[in-house]
C-alpha cells in the first residue's frame, strides 16, 4: 500500500486532464497520493475529472480541497502565467509535477492544413507550459495514437494503417490496462 502513496507531498498540474490521457494521468497521480490541480479549456470537463478523484473543487468556485479543478487555454502564455498563479494561491505552493496532456488535432495533411490550423496545433501541443514552472525536470513521453476522442477524427482507412505499423497491432489505452 505504501507504493501507492509515493505522491503524497506532490502537487500535480495536469494540462488537458478532462479527458483521455490527462484525466488518465490525473486519477493515478491521485492515487498515488498526489493532490491534484486538473486543468483543461473545458472548464466543466476538468471539473469532472476531479469529481472522479473523489475530492471537493469540482463545483463552480468551490474552495481547494485535496484536488482542484482549473479552466484555461493553455496556448496563450498569459493564460498560462494565470493558471499557476491561480494554483499556487489555491494550494499555497507550486506544483512539483506538472503533466502536459493538452492537445488537439486538424485532421488534414500537413500539405493542405492552413497556417492558422498549424499555428494552434503547435500551441496547444508543443508550448503549454513547458517555459513556465521553472526547476522542474522536464520528461517526455511519446504515446503514440491512444483511445481518445481525439482519434475519433481519424479516418478508419488511416487508423487501419498506423494501427499496422505498431508492433502490439493496436491503439494504446489511456489507463494503459492493455
Amino acid at each position: 500500500m505504501a507504493s501507492q502513496l509515493r505522491l503524497r507531498s506532490a502537487l500535480a498540474l495536469v494540462t488537458g486532464a478532462g479527458g483521455g490521457i490527462g484525466r488518465a494521468v490525473s486519477v493515478r497521480l491521485a492515487a498515488e497520493g498526489a493532490a491534484v490541480a486538473a486543468c483543461d479549456l473545458d472548464g466543466a470537463a476538468a471539473r469532472e475529472t476531479v469529481r472522479l478523484l473523489g475530492g471537493p473543487g469540482s463545483e463552480e468556485g468551490a474552495p481547494c480541497g485535496a484536488h482542484a479543478a482549473f479552466q484555461a487555454d493553455v496556448s496563450e502564455t498569459r493564460a498560462v502565467r494565470r493558471l499557476l498563479e491561480q494554483v499556487q494561491a489555491c494550494f499555497s505552493r507550486p506544483p512539483s509535477v506538472v503533466v502536459s496532456c493538452a492537445g488537439i488535432t486538424r485532421d488534414e495533411f500537413l500539405l493542405h492544413m492552413s497556417e492558422d490550423d498549424w499555428d494552434r496545433v503547435i500551441a496547444v501541443n508543443l508550448k503549454v507550459v513547458t517555459s513556465e514552472p521553472h526547476g522542474i525536470r522536464c520528461n517526455s513521453v511519446l504515446p503514440g495514437f491512444i483511445k481518445t476522442p481525439m482519434i475519433q477524427k481519424v479516418p478508419q482507412k488511416v487508423l487501419d494503417k498506423v494501427t499496422g505499423m505498431i508492433p502490439m497491432g493496436r491503439v494504446g489505452d489511456p489507463e494503459g490496462e492493455h
